[in-house]
């Protein structure tokens, strides 16, 4: 797929409902997640972690819960979590779980970069689009 038909698609589901899709042909894969600018940390915010952590520039990414359910941050009701605040995490890797009438979704890191804060607990109950997790990436973290 090249630019103009990776733009022509962006447009055509601009004004839809759709919210994320993944693309995967052979050994090509897109993926495209929508971002609500609103729930971003304030400039001010990123600027002081910017300057803690020396990074040259951070990116903030906020993954939201897909479905109402209640959130599980532990492998099989263990005590090891599948992440902590300050891991690292890549794109593809499995960062919880929410349930809903025995139906369990994976949550992935749409991202490489370091989880700076998990915003639920375990067994907490969430809802579509609710905030879950805040991870910060970089340019030279990200592998696109």
């Amino acid at each position: 797929m090249n630019s103009q038909k990776i733009k022509e698609f962006l447009k055509s589901i601009k004004d839809t409902d759709i919210e994320e899709v993944r693309y995967k042909v052979m050994d090509d894969f897109l993926y495209f997640k929508k971002t609500d600018v609103k729930t971003l940390p304030e400039k001010k915010d990123i600027e002081n972690t910017c300057k803690k952590k020396e990074a040259k520039k951070l990116l903030p990414v906020i993954i939201k819960s897909a479905m109402v359910g209640t959130f599980v941050s532990t492998y099989n009701n263990d005590k090891l979590p599948f992440v902590k605040e300050g891991d690292d995490v890549v794109i593809g890797q499995k960062i919880g779980q929410i349930e809903a009438m025995k139906i369990i979704k994976d949550i992935y890191s749409n991202v490489n970069g370091k989880i700076s804060k998990i915003m639920v607990s375990n067994g907490e109950f969430v809802e579509y689009g609710q905030e879950l997790f805040f991870v910060e990436t970089n340019d030279n973290k990200n592998n696109k």
